[in-house]
């Protein structure tokens, strides 16, 4: 989600070496992975922004039993995440966490702290966590796939475990010593506005609830609010000798109950000081150890015994839960079977799709019931098995729903439903970051719009798509007071598409609209139109697949037509200076950077960039310094920054250049350079799960680049073999000769036991699931995939296949110049300069093409000034199309009036031989200079 710390790559140049010659053996090969779960080192990621929690959780569970530590301010966590490997000090266990987010705020709710000891201040005074804290080390750290221990420096050892809705913890205290718990309610990761406590001797029991959210509120004053409510039961196995509770500075021994939150400062963060909580200590005259069972719920405090008594029932030992969550993460990770690895490249690749299992998290109580984003309790749809909320749109949809859904179509179809609901109950708005049941509107574009089609792509189908739809595309058309509000700007921007006013009748999102970055914007609308075209037209809709397949080439009109760059562009058309160096229209990324974002239209990119010779020589300098040494990573703003995502998609680009063994060569490297089974192995903040997850693709050798789409680009694998098992019964087998650490080269490939060259798999291998085989070696086989027929589908938003306008015979009233004749406007290009295109000024200004023989049309496309880099003050805003089957008799099939729009594209039923274009109003103001760019004619 947001920028890591740069990373430099000094090693480079002797790993290139490695790459490119062979000349550091293969590791030994590993036997097959018999349980995964042992592998995962859940630490990783703990380092180098990599915002992990190394705490106990179950896949996709809502509870994550996780510690907080602290550098010594109670108001600040160290990491978004709550732990970071280098602060040495632990302030609590919290019930709940997220994994890799770049924002603080991601939960932490109700932290318990086992002390030895009595309470003899208020927890909340210890602003400086001097009291109320412990050291630890990581020598005495144990952290792994639904387990946690620590031996605290106090001398407590802390064991944790966790089912979906529960945990288990278990305390072993210092003999001799009084054995309590702190229950710091109200301490959430930055704080809350509300948080109760109350303690039940008689049932040993102490149960509660916090009000919070904040989710980024020290960026901007609109995510300082709640939006939540976390309400938790836990059960201890040890009678309580005393009790007592504290809000702010003042504890009331003998206390039973306490209230009162932490509040939100103006700085965003809690107010140090400020708080609520309660404590109890333990008989331990049986024994030191002390056993909770923890439920919890988003619903009510009856939802939170229940979901207990379910998961986690009276008298179920601590060792049978960590069993049962050891179980379920071997179920989990067993759907990708490896073999052929090494032990570290074994936990590199199943702690990556451990992480990539972790989100969205379930919601709904075991009853079915869960808040909505309307704070109303609802009931899981027809269907649906649970409720999901955590939703970071614009990671996530670039990698890790995808994997999801391949292993799991009927988890990835109840995100789905689950994103609907939220819809719905948002009054139709999809919001890209929902955080629980709370909208908070962080980074750019519509991720939504872009994830949905690619779950019912990759076989996630069983929710309500056609209703889905009819939402999403509403929300793609109609403006909405918060599209045209800044409010929020620029992280937490509360339009779902900002500024889609201009967007729709310019063609892009300009320098001074409400978006965080224009230029950013628009590729990310872009996609979501793409993804939207795609499921449109697998639902039947294909008005809409049109619409939207076209309105996705929006693209080329932040494409600067001479400098071959996205960038920012002012409202009126006209381009500000460019810097490809530069952030200026761009989240979290430069010009260059976000310039290979079009992961749908590759070949169109490539043939504005000069074609494939142009657009290889650019990555090549992407990737490379001058001196040919990687640069993956921390090397500036015309560098690839393989640690974020707008930069994921770009290393498979190669493919559709006839250059394969480049993205072999590519993602190999990434591979072995940024991630590592280290703290520091993840290479930036891992965004729930979405960075994990191009790395399980990337050692698995495929990839989905393409939103909305299941095609799977080709790299090579890591394993010598991997067996993908899906939930609804099909296996993709990706087989490995000669795969080792040092050879990504494919030298052939066979799919389904077939030949091929093509560096791509079609939908059907995923949906229908099948076979490849590799064969891999240590050098490049340059011809293998280098046809133009091998390279992956791009979709150029044509309605048809033929322009049937293309080079056709012309005639036109006048001319402005000899060079802007009538025939420019069926040259089939818009980038050949401000020339490329017929202009007139004379008094008619009408332009026709003769198509040769009568044919019937369903579609005229006009790219006007602003397509071509002008002004779209000078966008024709007035005019007509008329057909005629004789060039004399002309029957007037489109009247277009007050068009803003740099290229629009018209919807008929004709039978023609000739298209006439009659321009009434040339320009936006009174000028008389007709410019269109390009006519182009569709059956």
């Amino acid at each position: 989600m947001s920028r890591p710390s740069a990373r430099g790559l000094p090693a480079a140049l002797g790993l290139l070496l490695v790459l490119t010659t062979g000349l550091v053996a293969a590791d030994p090969a590993a036997a097959a992975v018999p349980d995964p779960a042992s592998t995962v080192n859940t630490l990783i990621g703990s380092s180098n922004s990599g915002e992990t929690f190394p705490g106990a959780v179950a896949p996709f569970g809502m509870v994550a039993w996780s510690p907080e530590n602290t550098r010594g301010d109670q108001a600040r966590t160290p990491e978004p995440g709550g732990y970071a490997y280098d602060a040495a000090r632990i302030r609590g266990f919290s019930l709940t966490h997220l994994s890799g987010t770049g924002c603080a705020g991601a939960s932490g709710d109700v932290p318990f702290l086992p002390i030895p000891g009595t309470v003899t201040s208020s927890p909340t005074s210890d602003t400086t966590d001097a009291t109320y804290a412990s050291n630890f080390s990581h020598a005495n750290e144990t952290a792994t796939a639904g387990y946690y221990r620590v031996g605290l420096a106090s001398g407590v050892n802390v064991e944790l475990t966790a089912s979906t809705r529960t945990g288990s913890g278990r305390f072993t205290y210092p003999t001799g010593q009084a054995a309590t718990m702190l229950v710091r309610t109200s301490n959430s990761e930055v704080g809350s506005s509300a948080a109760t406590t109350t303690i039940d001797a008689a049932n040993r029991t102490i149960s509660g609830s916090v009000t919070s959210g904040n989710f980024c509120g020290y960026i901007n004053q609109i995510g300082r609010r709640s939006y939540y409510t976390l309400y938790f039961h836990a059960v201890f196995d040890k009678a309580f000798t005393s009790t007592g509770t504290w809000k702010n500075g003042t504890v009331t021994g003998g206390s039973t109950s306490s209230s009162g939150g932490t509040t939100y400062g103006t700085d965003g963060w809690p107010v140090r000081g400020q708080g609520s909580g309660g404590y109890v200590t333990f008989d331990t005259s049986g024994g030191t150890t002390v056993t909770a069972r923890v439920g919890i719920s988003y619903v009510s405090a009856a939802n939170a015994q229940a979901n207990l008594t379910s998961e986690n029932p009276a008298g179920t030992s601590f060792d049978t839960m960590r069993t049962r969550a050891k179980d379920a993460w071997n179920a989990a990770l067993n759907r990708i079977e490896i073999s052929g690895g090494t032990a570290a490249q074994n936990t590199t690749f199943y702690t990556a799709l451990y992480h990539s299992l972790l989100h969205p998290n379930v919601f709904s109580d075991v009853n079915g019931q869960y808040t909505g984003m309307d704070q109303a309790v609802h009931q899981v749809s027809s269907g649906q098995s649970a409720q999901y909320a955590n939703f970071s749109g614009w990671d996530v949809y670039r990698s890790q729903l995808q994997l999801v859904t391949l292993l799991r179509p009927d988890i990835g179809s109840d995100i789905a439903q689950s994103l609907l609901n939220q819809a719905n109950q948002n009054n139709g708005v999809w919001d890209r970051w929902t955080h629980n049941q709370g909208g908070t509107h962080v980074m750019t574009g519509d991720p939504a719009h872009a994830a949905l089609p690619s779950i019912y792509a990759f076989g996630g189908t069983a929710f309500n798509s056609s209703a889905a739809l009819t939402s999403m595309l509403n929300a793609a058309t109609t403006v909405t007071a918060d599209d045209l509000s800044r409010n929020g700007w620029n992280v937490m921007v509360v339009g779902e598409r900002p500024s889609l006013d201009q967007y729709l009748s310019k063609g892009y999102v300009p320098t001074n609209g409400n978006a965080w970055g224009g230029a950013g914007e628009t590729l990310e609308d872009v996609s979501a139109d793409f993804a939207l075209s795609q499921l449109a037209q697998r639902l039947g809709n294909t008005g809409a697949a049109s619409t939207f397949l076209q309105r996705a080439q929006n693209w080329r009109n932040v494409f600067h037509p001479t400098r071959l760059y996205i960038q920012d562009r002012n409202s009126d058309g006209s381009w500000p200076a460019g810097d490809p160096a530069g952030d200026s229209g761009f989240a979290e990324g430069s010009s260059a950077q976000y310039t290979w974002m079009i992961p749908f239209n590759a070949r169109g990119l490539f043939d504005a960039m000069g074609g494939n010779a142009s657009a290889v020589s650019r990555l090549d300098s992407f990737f490379h310094n001058s001196d040919g040494s990687w640069s993956l990573s921390g090397g500036g703003g015309t560098k690839s920054d393989l640690a974020n995502e707008p930069s994921i998609g770009v290393p498979w680009l190669y493919n559709f250049a006839g250059q394969p063994y480049k993205t072999q060569q590519t993602v190999r490297q990434v591979v072995n350079t940024l991630w590592n089974s280290g703290t520091g192995g993840i290479p930036g903040q891992d965004d729930l799960g979405a960075m994990s997850a191009w790395y399980v693709w990337a050692a698995l050798g495929v990839y989905p680049l393409t939103p909305g789409r299941a095609e799977l680009l080709l790299g090579s694998p890591l394993f010598t073999s991997a067996v993908v098992h899906r939930s609804s019964g099909q296996n993709l087998t990706i087989n490995g000769v000669g795969a080792a650490t040092n050879s990504p080269y494919v030298q052939s490939l066979k799919v389904n036991g077939a030949t091929s060259t093509k560096a791509w798999l079609p939908e059907s291998f995923v949906t229908g699931g099948g076979t490849v085989d590799f064969t891999l070696g240590t050098t490049a086989n340059t011809g293998w995939g280098s046809a133009a027929a091998d390279a992956p589908p791009s979709f150029n938003g044509a309605p048809a296949a033929t322009n049937l306008a293309l080079n056709k015979p012309t005639t036109s009233d006048s001319n402005c110049n000899t060079n802007e004749s009538s025939a420019k406007a069926v040259n089939g290009t818009v980038n050949g300069g401000t020339s490329d295109k017929w202009c007139s000024t004379g008094a008619s200004k009408w332009w026709r093409v003769d198509l040769g023989a009568t044919t019937a049309i369903k579609t005229v496309t006009v790219r006007h000034a602003g397509a071509g880099g002008e002004s779209t003050s000078w966008n024709t805003r007035d005019f007509d199309l008329q057909v005629s089957t004789d060039g004399t008799n002309w029957t007037t099939v489109v009247q277009a009036r007050g068009n803003t729009a740099s290229v629009t594209t018209h919807t008929l039923t004709a039978s023609t031989r000739y298209v006439r274009l009659n321009v009434i109003t040339a320009e936006q103001g009174t000028g008389g200079a007709a410019r269109i760019y390009e006519v182009e004619v569709y059956a």
